[in-house]
């Protein structure tokens, strides 16, 4: 994606269409940006889960979302400029930066945001039961 030109970006336009991301806002992830730096660095590190999918357009700087795998291992994902991830509800997952300290990315939501995050273990909600059915299903 076009993170230079993402006001204007018609993939970007053409995704939140298809995918009826109606909400969205910016967040830059700095410690001279973000109120409260330490604090929510630690929360985002805290491994947990959400109960809507997480989508993160990554517009300036770099970070590290690492996720568990079938076999429960964490998998990390560099994510920098240009990037867009989405990572599914149930999913156990955690946010970090990287060396430079800084990400600014666009956050995504089908409807009105919901930012509950859940520390594990929250392995009874049903987004995290059908995550895991769905594991299942493509492991065979």
């Amino acid at each position: 994606l076009d993170a230079d030109n993402y006001e204007t970006d018609p993939c970007l336009k053409e995704i939140r269409r298809a995918e009826n991301y109606s909400w969205m806002d910016i967040v830059t992830i700095h410690k001279d940006k973000l109120p409260n730096y330490e604090e929510k660095i630690k929360t985002f590190y805290e491994e947990h889960l959400h109960l809507d999918d997480e989508i993160r357009y990554i517009l300036d700087g770099s970070g590290y979302f690492d996720v568990r795998d079938k076999d429960d291992k964490w998998i990390r994902i560099s994510m920098e400029k240009g990037d867009m991830i989405t990572l599914p509800a149930g999913i156990y997952h955690r946010f970090t930066l990287d060396e430079n300290n800084y990400v600014k990315a666009m956050r995504l939501f089908v409807g009105e945001p919901v930012w509950t995050a859940y520390n594990r273990p929250a392995d009874d909600f049903p987004a995290r039961k059908q995550y895991m059915k769905f594991l299942a299903e493509e492991a065979q």
